[in-house]
């Protein structure tokens, strides 16, 4: 897949707990299908310039492969913005309508696609190639690990040569397992689910990856994120569980004003994680309690 061009205007973010964007978020076309352009809406750190060398970090935003809007990942987005990476947040094929027998196909080859563009524009993004990340919740969750992790099923008219592999993953409550054994989708992907689940791909050349879990998450049992996370350790593959006692599926999002507090502390665990890998420098500036 290829990458666009990014000439873009600084955002104005605030680095302590952004909440939206204070301008219009600068867009680019990743890809054109059957007419219909897909986009990436793009934050960058106030501070950018086109020659920057910046980690950045591609969101996939949840919905069951059905449903969802890009937006999901607005505040994460301006917040590592604010830290000083640059993000994307990406616009997918939904199968709304599509058979529930039909396979999330046209899913992972868009965001192999976007992935490919990011890479392959990295010089005029101000991004460093080998530092692109991968996050999501929920079948964006999938979408991000399946590309860190899956060979296959890319989309025909994309450039293979440039890799679609994230270097890095950030997982919230991800519908990664899609196999007989309490995954997630399996009325979709049937017998070919090793093709698409990224739970049956583990291998020793996976990215660092951490996951949030909450422990009554009624999608994603917490044997399936522990057994995946055992695969990763035998591969070798570092990987990072983290559960949150009595939180169901979205808990992150911080959508309610009692789950605010989960949005800070996963977004605080993630912010901690990027600056192990050394892709941020310093502590987290998002505070550690909800605004009033």
């Amino acid at each position: 897949m290829k990458i666009f061009c990014c000439l873009v205007s600084a955002l104005a973010v605030s680095a302590l707990f952004p909440a939206a964007h204070a301008a219009e978020s600068p867009t680019r076309v990743y890809k054109t299908v059957a007419g219909r352009e897909l986009k990436l809406t793009i934050a960058n750190p106030a501070d950018w310039k086109p020659d920057d060398r910046r980690p950045a970090m591609v969101f996939f935003h949840g919905g069951g492969w059905t449903g969802g809007a890009p937006t999901q990942f607005e505040r994460h987005s301006d917040y590592l913005a604010a830290r000083g990476m640059v993000c994307f947040q990406v616009e997918y094929r939904l199968l709304k309508g599509v058979p529930k027998g039909e396979p999330p196909l046209v899913c992972v080859q868009d965001a192999k696609s976007a992935m490919r563009w990011v890479r392959s524009h990295a010089l005029e993004l101000g991004v460093d190639p080998r530092r692109i990340g991968a996050g999501g919740g929920s079948a964006g969750g999938h979408l991000a690990a399946f590309v860190g992790m899956v060979d296959g099923l890319d989309d025909p008219l994309d450039d293979l040569k440039v890799s679609p592999r994230a270097n890095a993953l950030l997982l919230f409550n991800p519908v990664f397992d899609n196999g007989p054994e309490n995954g997630w989708g399996k009325e979709r992907v049937g017998t070919r689910f090793r093709e698409f689940s990224p739970a049956h791909n583990i291998s020793a050349d996976d990215p660092p990856t951490i996951i949030f879990l909450g422990t009554q998450d009624r999608l994603i049992p917490m044997e399936v994120v522990k057994r995946f996370k055992v695969g990763m350790d035998k591969a070798g593959v570092r990987c990072e569980a983290l559960f949150y006692e009595g939180q169901g599926h979205g808990f992150f999002n911080g959508a309610k004003p009692e789950t605010q507090q989960y949005y800070i502390e996963t977004l605080r665990s993630a912010d901690q994680f990027l600056a192990s890998l050394g892709w941020l420098k310093g502590e987290p500036t998002l505070d550690k309690t909800p605004k009033p």
